[in-house]
């Protein structure tokens, strides 16, 4: 299972024909947030592949979902043999602002999430293959200001349901250059795939 990963900002070369000549083999096209419609539509247009995403915190709460693409936000989603689950948003920063969210809200909307993962990890051993969520987990690739601190909670859905990639966005590399970009957190890798990143499934 090979897939494309993008977040926070426009990649002039996928925003483009040259998507299909380098990314015509992926077999599905996950979105960590911050993106505008016409680039993602235009993404799911070009590769017509299944494509998921969560919200970002500067997305409009008032928008339309892109077309063609399926909203994870506190879903598990089957597409094949391949579970999916998603959670928005960034740490709230700023008062009445859509898609934030304090550390407690966060507990709320991953507990009701880990009610519908509970079925798979009972029966495969983990609660979903891949979580897409927009912020990163607490001390693994986040920052120390306000705005880009970690949830607590998606660190206690890694421990608990074991997915076998957690992709997030939110920490543009450029924040902190030096810092990793992929990290294993007991059977799941962590990934931060700002700008983009193209994965294969790990075994």
């Amino acid at each position: 299972m090979k897939l494309l990963a993008v977040s926070d900002e426009i990649v002039p070369w996928i925003h483009s024909p040259q998507v299909l000549d380098r990314c015509h083999d992926v077999d599905l096209v996950v979105s960590c947030g911050d993106l505008p419609n016409d680039y993602l539509e235009y993404i799911a247009t070009m590769l017509g592949k299944p494509c998921f995403y969560v919200h970002g915190n500067h997305d409009r709460d008032d928008q339309r979902g892109p077309q063609g693409w399926i909203n994870l936000d506190l879903q598990r989603y089957r597409l094949g043999q391949l579970r999916l689950a998603g959670l928005e948003g960034s740490p709230r920063y700023k008062p009445g602002a859509p898609f934030q969210y304090t550390q407690s809200d966060q507990w709320l909307r991953a507990f009701w999430l880990a009610r519908k993962m509970a079925q798979g990890l009972a029966r495969w051993g983990r609660g979903a293959d891949i979580v897409l969520s927009h912020a990163p987990l607490r001390g693994i690739h986040d920052g120390s200001d306000p705005a880009h601190i970690g949830f607590d909670a998606f660190n206690w859905l890694v421990k608990s349901f074991k997915p076998r990639l957690w992709l997030h966005g939110h920490q543009h590399r450029q924040y902190s250059p030096m810092q990793a970009r992929e990290t294993q957190l007991g059977e799941t890798l962590i990934v931060n795939v700002h700008p983009y990143r193209i994965l294969e499934m790990p075994t």
